[in-house]
């Protein structure tokens, strides 16, 4: 049995970081309600058309990514009787989701007290950009935004030269969020458990950034001003550690960081025996001292080979290294095979599409992921659960509630 079979998850959210966490849940074993309007839907889903996503044999990836497994509601909620019947699905929620702004949670009625009133046991989880408190707790927020450039990523990431910030990729603080509020939610269910009452939880955009550049942000406040960014590669303090360049164009990415013991190892491993006893390297300080001609040392001899070649030269699970990789060898790689990583799920129209699965795994298990829903999908058949009749359905269709 999965770990969160039995958990209800009611989703009220849009674009990807909330409807992500819901999906990682989903892949778990909880069964996942999303609330779409019944007209306009999730506004994620219309990324294909206006261009800013690709799609083929019409599988609209970034929509199955985010929202696997789920089913799909389509309720206005803004609508009185819709409104009553998010109630109903709410007192049978564990979990509910919101990604909607502070103001809109008030003229819908599902800030968290009101939520919790329905249901007192329920965990109440928002995804937000700046966080609950500040004067920017009620802006609007993407991750390209409050992840990315107000979180120091893009500038941590960006040129060394400062000539401008490197561009996010799609989604990229979306899913880290996503991944941060998925565990606080299952944390808030353990608690539950051992206390019997709900609780409310919080990750943002910007907690979330400042989460994965901590050891950046920690060393600025010790030492009063930001890491400096190498604009020179022939800096680098240790040679054995970085990227070099092989024959055939591609580049390999070394991370040997104990100097002493790895430096006569891989010398002969690659055939410079002779840089084992050269003067300039026959220690990590002057190896260090002199880490520009042992660069480049290791650069000519790099550019000696292919990176198939250095593959079979490194093959051993002694040395830890790594080809990088195009996305579609990533694909292709066998420890993601082997693991699960990836999962070719059939999507409502009968194609498929690969898709990537959570990082977390239990007993070893890779989660089993099923498609997304199309709009409104699940309307009667969620509603019938609830105990509606086929007459009170044709009664919220016809005050518009839904479809």
């Amino acid at each position: 049995m999965s770990a969160l079979h039995g958990i209800r998850v009611v989703e009220v959210a849009q674009w990807a970081f909330v409807p992500s966490a819901a999906a990682l849940l989903c892949d778990l074993g909880a069964d996942v309600v999303k609330i779409e309007h019944p007209t306009l839907g999730d506004p994620y889903r219309g990324l294909v058309t206006a261009g800013f996503a690709p799609a083929a044999d019409g599988v609209n990836g970034i929509v199955e990514q985010s929202n696997r497994g789920k089913r799909s509601v389509g309720l206005d909620i803004a609508n009185a009787s819709g409104r009553a019947l998010l109630d109903r699905l709410i007192v049978t929620a564990d979990v509910f989701l919101t990604s909607f702004l502070p103001d809109t949670w008030e003229r819908l009625g599902i800030d968290a007290d009101r939520v919790r009133a329905c249901n007192p046991r329920v965990i109440y989880a928002r995804g937000h950009g700046q966080g609950i408190r500040g004067p920017d707790a009620t802006r609007g927020a993407y991750d390209s935004t409050s992840f990315w450039a107000r979180g120091g990523v893009g500038r941590l990431l960006g040129p060394a030269d400062e000539s401008g910030i490197a561009e996010p990729r799609p989604a990229m603080g979306d899913r880290a969020s996503a991944t941060s509020l998925a565990f606080g939610i299952t944390a808030a269910l353990l608690q539950r458990e051992r206390t019997g009452e709900g609780a409310v939880v919080d990750v943002s955009l910007l907690s979330t950034a400042m989460w994965l550049v901590s050891s950046d942000i920690v060393s600025t406040g010790l030492v009063g001003e930001e890491p400096r960014r190498r604009l020179n590669r022939y800096e680098a303090p240790n040679p054995i550690v970085g990227a070099y360049r092989t024959a055939d164009g591609r580049w390999l990415s070394l991370n040997l960081f104990e100097s002493d013991y790895w430096w006569p190892l891989l010398c002969e491993q690659i055939g410079r025996a002779d840089l084992v006893t050269d003067a300039r390297f026959t220690d990590a300080s002057l190896r260090q001292e002199h880490a520009g001609a042992g660069i480049r040392e290791l650069e000519d001899t790099f550019a000696t080979r292919t990176l198939a070649e250095w593959r079979e030269c490194l093959s051993d699970q002694l040395w830890i290294w790594s080809p990088v990789q195009t996305l579609g060898e990533l694909l292709e790689d066998p420890q993601v095979a082997a693991n699960g990583y990836v999962q070719e799920v059939e999507v409502a129209s009968g194609a498929s599409v690969r898709l990537v699965s959570g990082p977390a795994q239990i007993d070893g298990v890779p989660a089993v992921l099923g498609r997304a829903p199309e709009h409104g999908e699940h309307t009667e058949e969620v509603l019938l659960e609830l105990g509606l009749t086929w007459d009170e359905i044709a009664a919220a269709k016809q005050d518009g509630a839904i479809l």
